[in-house]
This record gives C-alpha cells, structure tokens and sequence, in this order.
C-alpha cells in the first residue's frame, strides 16, 4: 500500500494553482548561467512571499541532482521524535514527487532511533516548501523527508553520521537541505544580532557551536536541530567550506521592524 501525502499549505504559504505557482516560483529564481554543485544547503520554509527569494537564490545556484534527503523541524509535535516518510509520493500543484524508499530504508537501519511516520510529516509545512522550487528546476525528483522533534546534541550527531554513512555508499549524487527559519518574533536589530552568532558558526561548519550558541542566547531558529544534524552529515561527506547566499527578515517585506522572523540561505561543498 503506497501513501499519498497531500499538500498541508497549498493555497496558504503558496498557491495552488499549477501555472500560478509555476510563475510565482519563477519570480524568486536567478538566472545564473554556471551551476555548482553542494554537498548540503541550508533554506528557510516560510510563505514564499516571506523567504522565497531567500530559497530562490540558493537553488538557482545549484546543479541539482534528482535525489533529496530533506531534514527540518517538527512544529506541529504529531507523530514519533524522529520520523522518516518511508515510501509513497507526496502530492504538489506541480505533481507527485516520489519517495526514494530505498534509501529511508537503508537511514532507518542506520538509526533504529528514527521511526517510519508518515503521521509526522502530515501537516508539517518546512519540507513541502522546498519542493516547489525543486520540481521547477529538476524533473523527476525523489526525496527522502525526515522531520525532528528532539534536538539534543547526540542525537543530531548519530543522526548526521547515520545519514553520511548511508549518502557514501550511495551510487547517485544526492543533495542534503537542511530547513530552518532563523530568529522569530523579535526587533529586527536584535534578530539580526542573534542570527549572526548562528549563522557564524554554520559558515565555520561547527554543528556543536551552533548547538551551543543558540541555546546559550536562546535563539528562536525552530530548524537548529536539522541544521544541526545536516552539518554533521556534511562533514562526514567531506564538506570544507561554506558560502552565505543570502540573508533577510520578514520586515524587509511587510515593513514591520518590530517582530520578524530571520532567512538565510547558505550552501555547504
């Protein structure tokens, strides 16, 4: 029996509408005639009228394989701690999108902690967001979604070396994305003050230092845990640098400086 995962925010945090959505994806893209190649990157997953130009930018550099694991936070606290949607399609206006079960089979043996749940990913908005971008810029993609609700350090360090350990014996190249939105609901001075520690320690691929850092200053980045565990995994496929492509907040589009959620869009090779 294979799941159909229906779109949770189709019509909210983007249209519906197959060739509106097509236009409105094509708005954020950049045209950039030499493509490079990622190990992981890192994207936000608000509406995209708020970060779209943010994960517009950061695909548009990209030469995109057909193979996705896509790993952000789970902020509706249904389904198990650590979940992986293991087989099926996840519908979108602009088509199903396969999941590659072999591999969540192969993550799910590498982690016994991590649990199959489709019921996790139901109504969690942070990965379907990426897929309109990915679906505009590479045909016939597959993913591999894995949603977290614990965010402790070692589990984000086993869960990035399971995920590294599987991705090396892997045949076909495979793009990791971490989503995460950055500070929430704070003076824009302060957000911007408080991502610059996070987004420090990402540029520096310091998993425990991110870790560390935003519980030190209590950063409200709700993907830090998947940020986390992708710059684990990043490492272990040999990452050595990091690249800021792009950094915003939500004020830079509704005008409000007084509460706003922080963007940035980083590539890791």
């Amino acid at each position: 029996m294979s799941m159909l995962r229906q779109p949770a925010v189709a019509g909210q945090f983007y249209t519906a509408s197959r060739p509106q959505l097509l236009q409105q994806v094509a708005a954020y893209l950049e045209d950039i005639p030499t493509k490079e190649k990622a190990i992981a990157v890192i994207s936000p997953h608000a509406g995209l009228l708020y970060s779209g130009k943010v994960a517009g930018r950061v695909y548009s550099r990209l030469s995109l394989p057909h193979t996705f694991v896509m790993v952000g936070p789970n902020h509706t606290g249904l389904g198990s701690p650590l979940s992986v949607f293991p087989e099926g399609k996840w519908k979108t206006p602009l088509g199903d999108v396969t999941v590659e079960d072999r591999l969540a089979r192969q993550i799910l043996a590498e982690f016994p902690l991590v649990q199959p749940d489709p019921l996790a990913h139901q109504e969690e908005h942070c990965l379907e967001v990426q897929l309109p971008f990915l679906q505009s810029l590479q045909e016939a993609i597959k993913i591999v979604p894995i949603v977290m609700m614990r965010g402790d350090l070692r589990t984000c360090q086993k869960l990035g070396s399971a995920i590294a350990k599987v991705l090396k014996s892997w045949s076909e190249p495979v793009l990791l994305i971490a989503s995460t939105d950055m500070t929430h609901y704070e003076p824009v001075t302060e957000a911007r003050r408080k991502d610059e520690m996070a987004i420090q320690k990402i540029l520096r691929l310091d998993p425990q230092g991110l870790h560390t850092v935003v519980s030190q200053h209590q950063i409200s980045m709700c993907g830090y845990a998947s940020t986390v565990t992708v710059l684990y995994a990043a490492l272990g496929l040999g990452a050595s640098r990091a690249e800021l492509v792009h950094y915003m907040t939500s004020g830079d589009i509704n005008g409000d400086y007084e509460q706003v959620v922080g963007y940035a869009g980083i590539l890791i090779k």
